[in-house]
């Protein structure tokens, strides 16, 4: 399928497109710009692929969890490109798409996503590999770092979790408690999620009939508070 992704939950603002050899990508990591940046990547992508959008069989929009104005934005951009050529949509997860890129771009097998939330908590979730496609162990969750509960007992039994994403550098003490907990847990340099990721998800949704219209297409807060803050030295998006 020619599938179409792009994501602004977090920092990092992306699209991609699917071609039959390597997926044309452009992602930067700007927390203040996505609403400038994502319509002229996606123009880019479509353009180095050598298509248009009705050249598509559909899109994947990151649906969240991340920043409340990142979210609405690729929801909005995403639902009036869909529109625009009556494609079909399918959400996609920040936290499976991080998942998903320490798969690919460290052969991880099984992967704990965290993100910072602010306000003291971050989104998190277990995933594993399932025939390439990294799938969910548990809910995606948001809270407090020392409550972050652990994988079912199953899951544990001598599997090593890659933590992927901010929340860990925000709130080292994620891993100590983990650790302590009996959960052997690898740190990576993954921080953010990349659209690129999201094409193999969401051709694994499309697969699987998970599409839905431009207009039934749903955002993932996990929490519905704004928790999006100022950073220092920087405004808000």
């Amino acid at each position: 399928m020619r599938l179409l992704a792009l994501d602004t939950a977090t920092e990092f603002c992306s699209a991609a497109v699917n071609t039959k050899a390597e997926p044309v990508v452009r992602g930067e990591e700007a927390p203040r710009q996505h609403a400038q940046l994502i319509l002229p990547f996606v123009q880019e992508v479509l353009a180095e692929a050598d298509m248009s959008l009705a050249d598509l069989d559909g899109l994947v929009i990151g649906r969240g969890p991340g920043s409340f104005t990142g979210v609405r934005i690729a929801a909005g951009i995403g639902q009036g490109l869909a529109f625009s050529q009556n494609l079909p949509v399918v959400g996609v997860s920040s936290l499976q798409a991080m998942a998903q890129q320490a798969h690919r771009l460290l052969g991880a097998e099984a992967v704990l996503a965290a993100i910072d939330a602010r306000m003291g908590e971050v989104y998190y979730a277990y995933y594993r590999n399932v025939g390439g496609v990294m799938q969910p162990v548990t809910e995606e969750q948001v809270a407090a770092p020392q409550a972050v509960t652990l994988p079912h007992q199953e899951e544990q039994t001598e599997r090593v979790w890659h933590a992927v994403g901010t929340g860990f550098a925000a709130y080292p003490d994620l891993l100590e408690k983990l650790s302590q907990e009996g959960v052997q847990v690898q740190q990576t340099e993954v921080r953010l999620p990349h659209a690129e990721d999201m094409l193999v998800l969401g051709a694994a949704m499309f697969r699987e009939g998970k599409a839905v219209a431009a207009e039934a297409f749903e955002v993932h807060y996990v929490r519905n508070e704004v928790t999006w803050q100022k950073l220092p030295g920087r405004g808000n998006e």
